[in-house]
């Protein structure tokens, strides 16, 4: 039941063979692109277009090109870091970048190990598997990607009952590329597995105006310079923010009957959406006021924030939080998070008034 390969016709790897015409038609295959095509179409397809993450493309550059000069699969590779900062539109650059298919899927779609084994043994020469939210695969599944990464087969099962076998199915060489939001919960074994492993970061407000200014133009109401870095300032340091604000700030501006996205278009749309000028949203503000009105500004345990907010633990910790830190609005301590002093102006509380509590000024001051 093994592979049967024919190598020895053709010493040119498959890779380079189908390197002009899949490279140049940028083919996804395996499970749907969690968006649609209209997201798709702005997405970049090469190193060139890709606006941010010097040091990252730096590095993925060589790489990707040694991998290309030996003919071989690129190494598999591991990008860690917040939601919406652009893992899988990397993951398809490298897949553009090195003339091969990506095959697209996600940790909790792939159920259990014949799932698994549809992917790779779908997997010809050199193609890229990537598995989005790869920590959240089962532990069954997990340890039969291992032999799959180091050894290239899998072990299917034949047969039923007291004759049920497996036998080993040789895999062509490809590359994995795995994305994580929680590089904490991935398992160790897995994670020493890949040989690449490398953080994508939050972006600058000047970057993020440069992926504005692109996004407007491709969907055909170009913004001005000030226009977008209004828009870029107010998206959390995300791209997918970015993109997302963009595509409503043109509604704003196609209904007002303008044919460009000057600074008061994106004020205006912007303050219709409830953005406020630090980037914040109204969960954001609603997280700062409950911290601060029913727990005298903290600190306070992210199992108590989320049972009053009523929102899930991980979408506080994952989408919320990372900003509030970054941005410096919110800080973790000990015993729990915490209100700062700039939380407080932002809000117009800055009178020594955290909240409720008769305390609360020696409380933030400690």
């Amino acid at each position: 039941m093994s592979r049967v390969r024919h190598d020895d016709d053709d010493d040119e790897p498959r890779a380079k063979r189908r390197s002009a015409d899949a490279g140049d038609r940028g083919v996804l295959e395996g499970a749907a692109a969690p968006e649609d095509d209209s997201a798709a179409s702005i997405r970049p397809q090469r190193f060139s277009e890709y606006v941010g993450q010097t040091a990252l493309k730096r590095k993925l550059e060589v790489f990707v090109s040694a991998a290309r000069q030996r003919g071989e699969p690129l190494d598999h590779t591991l990008l860690h870091g917040p939601p919406g900062l652009g893992k899988t539109t990397m993951a398809q650059i490298l897949a553009h970048e090195l003339g091969v298919r990506i095959h697209i899927s996600s940790g909790p779609a792939i159920e259990h190990k014949g799932v698994l084994a549809g992917h790779l043994t779908a997997l010809e020469e050199g193609d890229v598997l990537f598995i989005d939210e790869i920590h959240r695969l089962s532990p069954t599944v997990e340890e039969s990607l291992y032999s799959a990464m180091e050894d290239g087969r899998i072990d299917l099962p034949v047969g039923e009952g007291s004759r049920a076998r497996t036998m080993p199915f040789d895999l062509a060489p490809f590359t994995l590329v795995g994305a994580t939001t929680r590089t904490a919960l991935l398992s160790a074994p897995l994670r020493e597995r890949f040989q690449i492993i490398e953080g994508i970061d939050f972006y600058s407000d000047a970057e993020l105006a440069k992926i504005v200014q692109r996004t407007a133009s491709l969907l055909g109401m170009p913004a001005s310079a000030d226009g977008a870095k209004e828009i870029g300032r107010r998206s959390r340091g995300t791209p997918r923010i970015a993109n997302r604000i963009t595509r409503r700030v043109r509604d704003f501006a196609q209904v007002r009957g303008r044919d460009r996205i000057e600074a008061a278009d994106a004020e205006y749309a912007l303050e219709q959406l409830g953005i406020d000028r630090a980037g914040l949203d109204g969960t954001d503000r609603r997280i700062l006021a409950v911290i601060l009105d029913q727990f005298e500004g903290g600190p306070v345990g992210i199992d108590a924030l989320a049972a009053t907010l009523s929102e899930p633990r991980d979408t506080l910790e994952d989408v919320y939080e990372p900003f509030l830190l970054q941005r410096g609005f919110l800080v973790r301590t000990p015993r729990g998070r915490q209100v700062t002093r700039k939380a407080l102006k932002h809000l117009g509380r800055d009178d020594g008034r955290k909240g409720s509590g008769s305390d609360s000024q020696g409380q933030l001051d400690l």
